[in-house]
């Protein structure tokens, strides 16, 4: 999770909290004038109880163990203080915590602990209604109003739940479109290989006969190239396999038929001013093939967010670094810090993006810049002795 992502996480949480603790101060208060001065503790420690575990669950996904520390809890306050002379339970704070669970259970457990948790709601208002015995106006009203809570939790968790499975189900489809046109470009350098080695071969054939000292020089070119074609053939099948692929696989790929310096200045036709920043005396050319697209796919997708997201940016930096193991990519603009743009900057290109980098073995980072501004870094390693 981003930056962004988890302090957008802890002020929900710390909101909710805020609110669950007033439902529980305003409950107490309203038994202490009604019912007396010591019957507002029992309810306000339970609701607590409840309250406390459904927080839990904001902070990190939720377990089904503290979704039933929750509801035993929620349990005990109805069946325990059913005839005691106290309020009858679940009391609105409490069904609050509930709702809570209910909702966080819906979206983020698996369906059968899911539809547990949920149905407890409904068990433990019906059942409150039986413990408190005949129903009266107000106890049928607050029964509804638990009722109505509930039904707000559940809808809003199952929602949230399709909308997961919704953005899970495109994000895997960008994932698998990345993978399939890496492979489609590493035929291309497979099939490169395979046409140099039967240039070489044949080549050989035609200098064994002429100059048989010169054949070792063509017969090591042959051998690099086979080696390279078939560790471009073991990458693919990491590639095409499902799930997140061989780590230990970097799947090469085509240059690309475009160069940065294109881009760029396709780009200052579109948006803000762009400065470029080339390793000195070594273009893309000079690359591994892999690096070559992917570097300029980085700086394609980083630089069409700009042009769609930060359209108060007024200079753009397109920096590449060319380390003794890798190459490094950042594209860095100045645009206003939010809400001139969205937080979450990139969509699903960026989803595709980092499948590509991670594909090759590397590392990428988006986020915003301090004070102003938003980043897009790549780091692709390159692995001694690898063909230029």
């Amino acid at each position: 999770m981003t930056v962004p992502g988890r302090w957008v996480r802890g002020v929900s949480a710390a909101g909710l909290a805020a609110v669950l603790l007033a439902a529980i101060i305003v409950q107490a208060a309203a038994i202490a004038q009604s019912w007396g001065s010591r019957h507002w503790v029992p309810g306000s420690v339970f609701a607590a109880a409840v309250c406390v575990p459904a927080l839990l669950g904001l902070r990190r996904p939720l377990r089904p163990a503290v979704a039933g520390l929750g509801l035993a809890a929620a349990a005990v306050a109805v069946t325990g203080l059913a005839g005691a002379d106290l309020p009858a339970e679940p009391s609105p704070a409490m069904m609050l915590g509930l709702a809570v669970l209910t909702g966080s259970a819906l979206r983020t457990l698996a369906p059968v602990p899911a539809a547990a948790v949920a149905c407890a709601g409904p068990v433990l208002i019906v059942a409150g209604q039986l413990a408190a015995g005949p129903p009266a106006a107000g106890l049928a009203a607050v029964t509804a109003l638990d009722g109505l809570i509930w039904l707000a939790a559940a809808g809003a968790g199952s929602a949230l739940r399709v909308l997961d499975v919704q953005a899970r189900t495109a994000a895997e489809r960008v994932r698998r479109a990345e993978r399939l046109e890496l492979a489609r470009e590493l035929h291309d350098v497979v099939a490169h290989h395979i046409t140099g080695m039967v240039l070489q071969a044949q080549g050989a054939q035609l200098v064994a006969r002429r100059d048989p000292e010169r054949v070792g020089e063509y017969l090591g070119d042959l051998e690099a190239a086979g080696t390279e074609a078939l560790a471009s053939m073991r990458r693919v099948v990491g590639l095409l396999r499902d799930g997140d692929g061989d780590a230990d696989a970097p799947a090469p790929t085509s240059p690309g038929p475009e160069r940065l310096g294109a881009l760029v200045e396709r780009f200052r036709r579109q948006g803000p001013e762009v400065r470029l920043t080339m390793p000195d005396g070594s273009g893309d050319a000079d690359w591994p093939p892999e690096v070559t697209t992917t570097v300029y796919r980085v700086a394609q997708e980083a630089l069409t967010n700009v042009l769609r997201h930060a359209p108060r940016a007024r200079t753009v930096t397109v920096t590449v670094e060319r380390g003794a193991r890798s190459v490094t990519v950042e594209v860095a603009d100045d645009a206003p810090a939010p809400p001139a743009r969205h937080p979450q900057r990139g969509g699903f290109g960026l989803v595709g993006m980092r499948e590509r980098v991670e594909a090759l073995g590397g590392s990428l980072r988006a986020g915003p810049r301090p004070g102003a501004g938003w980043s897009v870094r790549a780091t692709l390693p390159v692995p001694a002795g690898e063909p230029r």
